[in-house]
């Protein structure tokens, strides 16, 4: 599968299908999987001496006199049995609950990382809340699947056996009541999760809505003030909320038919039946009678542990089909390790290139060249394609016909961290994270000291506001950088791209909201930066557009004309009526 920049795990989990995906997690921890079943069948062994040392118990009472030496044997055995009960049932638990953990650790990480491979064309597909909810509730719900979902769901197995297993030493017929019941309980809950899968995977797929709702609201709540909508934001998310708790109710309303319930009431009316008809017959005594509805009583655990148990495990897998999903997303890109890597001149060239958006076309038969270290100005009106242009050049996106190519290569055949480490785009809606201010312009270039941040940050006509802060370089700037002002993070941005020394540098209208006198400063520490590297603005700058060497006019995703600015004033009718506004 093509994937960008692939961060290897230690082992390659299987895939291919949501139980194979979960139990190649598992299955790595063979030794904790051999506790937890030991444990479960110690566990369910040891309470079934209970009821077998009771009906003992019953039959020294009754022995005239009473034997006192068989009741105190059998409650030394009882007490005994339960502490090496306790025991087991400890490592069980112990153990499940590790493998749990473990098992959302190793899902976040697989996740995580395969979303940080996925190319920006299935990430434009995507709802942020909707994988959000995917990366952290529904990798929960994995983790209660196994704990406590499984764990009880392999001990009540073990719970089942028992009577299958000692009700026989009583009287060989009492095997036939819990031989029935197993069988229909076995039938009945198959039918059950048939029905509970599409209820589950329901309410995971409104959670995943309703989250999305929030997400998109929070992350717009600027406009979402400046318009007055809290209202009508409110009905949204509220909305949202109740198709989530009406698929809640649902799943509810399917759990109160558990068939197993009405099952096990009339397997115990029967057993008593069965037992008390043996006893007239004198085939059993009363502590038989009283051994066997003890064990028939075990029954009650898997069963009524069985309803939460299940819907867990059935809530788990909605959740693990949902992860998968995502993690086995089409890429279209591939980082291509192999391909070519070498120090780039700077070199562009557009060859008839056309790309579109979701089969929508925005760029038609472009051509142009620029040479290493010329400076290129795109200009045009919105949407004419400017930025996609730009974000062809580093493979952000592929082109869907024609070829990009750099310094004679095609962006295709470049190993993608070669080619990006190489290019530098400042683009107009900046992004900064919640860092310091030395992170955020050290982000391509993690090493860089202290000294060189400072340089960057100079060079870019940010060192004294940076300075003017109480915290300086360390001051933790908000989400997106909401706590500066538009100025602010655009120098930010342009020291982050002064400090990774790029080959091609990309400027995609990244001066628009600094002021006029900021701008010079600014232009000429561009013009520093533009020294010998091949620079790319997208700009509606006048000064800026005059001093580039090369000037590509767009016109509804064509190139309407190429030359320089005195070139394209005779020239060109479209340049004039730019140059005029």
């Amino acid at each position: 599968m093509n994937t960008e920049f692939a961060v290897k795990l230690d082992w390659q989990s299987d895939r291919r299908t949501p139980l194979r995906w979960i139990a190649s997690h598992v299955l790595r921890n063979k030794l904790i999987i051999v506790t937890l079943l030991a444990g479960a069948f110690g566990n369910a062994a040891l309470a079934a001496v209970i009821p077998v040392e009771i009906g003992r118990a019953f039959d020294a009472v009754l022995k005239s006199p009473p034997d006192i030496a068989t009741l105190g044997n059998a409650a030394l055995v009882i007490v005994l049995s339960q502490l090496v009960r306790g025991v087991l049932q400890f490592g069980r638990n112990f153990g499940s609950e590790i493998i749990g953990q473990r098992l959302e650790r190793d899902t976040r990480a697989e996740l995580y990382t395969s979303l940080i491979g996925k190319s920006m064309t299935f990430h434009d597909q995507q709802s942020t809340g909707d994988v959000m909810a995917r990366a952290t509730n529904d990798v929960r719900e994995v983790n209660l699947m196994l704990n406590p979902g499984v764990n009880l769901v392999v001990g009540s197995a073990m719970f089942l056996l028992m009577p299958l297993l000692f009700a026989p030493r009583i009287h060989p017929a009492l095997i036939l009541t819990p031989l029935l019941f197993c069988i229909g309980y076995f039938i009945s809950l198959r039918y059950f999760l048939v029905q509970l899968r599409p209820v589950t995977e329901s309410v995971r797929q409104r959670f995943g809505g309703m989250n999305a709702i929030l997400a998109e609201t929070i992350d717009g709540i600027e406009t979402v003030k400046g318009a007055a909508q809290e209202d009508y934001e409110i009905e949204r998310f509220e909305s949202g909320a109740i198709r989530y708790r009406d698929a809640f109710v649902r799943q509810g309303d399917l759990e109160a038919w558990f068939v197993p319930l009405l099952l096990l009431g009339l397997a115990q009316g029967a057993a008593l039946f069965h037992a008390l008809a043996l006893y007239r017959d004198g085939a059993i005594g009363v502590g038989d009678v009283v051994a066997y509805m003890g064990l028939l009583f075990l029954f009650g655990f898997p069963v009524f542990i069985s309803l939460f148990a299940y819907s867990q495990m059935s809530s788990g897998m909605a959740g693990a089909r949902r992860i998968l999903a995502l993690i086995q997303g089409r890429t279209e890109l591939d980082e291509n390790k192999a391909g070519y890597a070498a120090d780039m001149r700077g070199a562009i060239r557009f060859e008839q290139v056309t790309f579109g958006y979701g089969g929508r076309h925005s760029l038609y038969d472009v051509s142009f060249e620029v040479r290493p270290g010329q400076t290129l100005a795109i200009v045009g009106q919105t949407g004419s394609g400017k930025s996609s242009i730009v974000k062809l050049i580093n493979r952000i996106y592929d082109v869907d016909g024609g070829s990009v190519q750099i310094d004679g290569v095609d962006v295709r055949d470049w190993s993608m961290e070669s080619l990006r480490r190489q290019i530098s785009i400042i683009e107009q809606d900046l992004f900064l994270f919640s860092r310091s201010i030395a992170e955020n312009i050290a982000f391509g270039q993690p090493g860089a000291t202290r000294e060189q941040i400072e340089q960057a940050a100079q060079d870019a006509q940010a060192h004294d506001f940076i300075t003017s802060f109480a915290d300086g370089y360390d001051t933790v700037v908000g989400e997106r950088g909401v706590t500066l002002s538009g100025g602010q993070r655009q120098r930010i941005a342009l020291a982050r791209a002064f400090l990774t020394d790029p080959r091609i540098l990309i400027l995609d209208d990244s001066t628009s909201a600094i002021d006029s006198a900021t701008e010079d400063q600014i232009q000429r520490a561009i013009e520093r930066a533009s020294q010998g590297r091949t620079t790319i603005l997208i700009t509606h700058r006048l000064s800026q557009i005059r001093w580039a060497d090369v000037i590509l006019v767009m016109r509804r995703g064509r190139v309407a004309a190429i030359g320089t600015h005195e070139e394209l004033l005779r020239a060109s009718e479209a340049y004039r009526r730019i140059f005029a506004r």
